[in-house]
């Protein structure tokens, strides 16, 4: 793992809040020059700290305005299904995050779709690609806190 400084953590912060901030911004707000700034966001990207820079869209405006959290059960626990199961979840783009968990259910989704009859057919399309034992949905009715942006110390220690 990479060791981020100080000066590290706060780019990052600056980054997650406003990927658009033109170099000469990041670095005044972080304390620095522009090129020792522009080097270290080149290091961070390089490193995989900084994974990626994106837009943020409201999922309601594009037409995905219903949100599905589902719990999956797998049927066992073999590499061939854990396979199938990776391919027909990056196959669907309305899946948009899974997490493999501990407890009560083997895989948690996040999904985003127009509206149920748009969740009714990707819940076909996933259990007819690959079996499952259980699958538990739960609809979101509101969207209370949102981020992408992690909480990083950028606090002097």
């Amino acid at each position: 793992m990479t060791e981020l400084d100080l000066i590290d953590r706060k780019i990052v912060a600056e980054l997650m809040r406003d990927s658009t901030l033109p170099i000469a911004q990041i670095a005044d707000k972080v304390g620095l020059s522009q090129t020792p700034c522009w080097k270290r966001i080149q290091r961070l990207e390089a490193t995989g700290v900084v994974l990626g820079r994106v837009a943020l869209a409201d999922p309601t405006k594009l037409g995905c305005g219903l949100t599905v959290f589902v719990g999956i059960e797998a049927p066992d626990h073999a590499v061939e299904w854990r396979d199938a199961f990776s391919a027909a979840i990056e196959a669907i783009p309305e899946i948009m995050e899974v997490y493999r968990m501990a407890g009560e259910i083997d895989y948690l989704l996040r999904v985003a779709v127009a509206d149920m009859q748009s969740f009714d057919r990707l819940y076909k399309r996933l259990t007819e690609t690959v079996p499952i034992k259980t699958v538990t949905s739960h609809f979101a009715m509101e969207r209370m806190k949102f981020t992408t942006a992690f909480p990083v110390d950028t606090l002097s220690r």
